[in-house]
């Protein structure tokens, strides 16, 4: 129980500190409410799954080094490339989706979710960290642990998608809706670089 609590807590916690994740539900949810934000939600936690069943198996193909760098690679191109899309974005709060829009902007949304939680190197070495500090646990205690995390981050995202992405909330927000996406924008662009860019200066070092 006392490993149980320490998983939890230092998950939790994790998903306290905004992110990637954060500003791709958040922007989601203030566009397109928090029912399209959904999918972003879900693609968010599969990846997280993907990352965790990955660790708790022992997979070691994630921590190998070139594998690690391609990912860093990409996530930093997809960053860049969602970054620069949300700062030349209009957006606007659209509260009256139509029913057949709503389910392709919900499927986009959950590809973007799987792809930005897929991308993110902490990730996967987050998940390695937790796996090695526990990895004594009986294969029973790891499954429970999986679905824990996979379930609360789930839980989590669709909490930050439903305070963001209310119909109350996005009556609010309109005017400060695309200034917060050029800040969603600017961060994902400059952390993408970033990745980029360290990832450059560990080769030529």
């Amino acid at each position: 129980m006392e490993q149980f609590l320490a998983v939890a807590a230092a998950h939790f916690l994790a998903l306290l500190i905004p992110g990637v994740d954060f500003f791709l539900i958040a922007r989601t949810a203030m566009t397109n409410g928090w029912r399209g934000a959904t999918g972003a939600c879900l693609g968010i936690a599969t990846a997280n799954g993907i990352f965790i069943a990955a660790a708790f198996s022992g997979v070691s193909l994630i921590t190998h080094p070139l594998l690690l760098n391609v990912i860093q690679l990409a996530g930093g191109g997809f960053l860049i490339f969602i970054g620069i899309a949300f700062l030349r974005s209009r957006a606007r709060i659209d509260l009256e989706h139509a029913p057949s829009a709503q389910r392709t902007t919900w499927l986009r949304n959950s590809g973007l979710g799987i792809a930005s939680g897929l991308l993110n190197p902490k990730n996967a070495l987050f998940y390695v960290s937790l796996a090695a500090a526990v990895g004594t646990a009986a294969p029973w205690t790891l499954t429970l642990y999986g679905v824990w995390m996979f379930s609360i981050v789930l839980v989590w995202d669709v909490f930050v998608a439903v305070v963001l992405g209310s119909r109350r909330a996005l009556s609010r927000m309109d005017r400060i809706v695309p200034w917060l996406t050029r800040i969603a924008g600017g961060f994902l662009t400059l952390f993408g670089a970033g990745m980029i860019l360290s990832l450059a200066i560990r080769r030529l070092g």
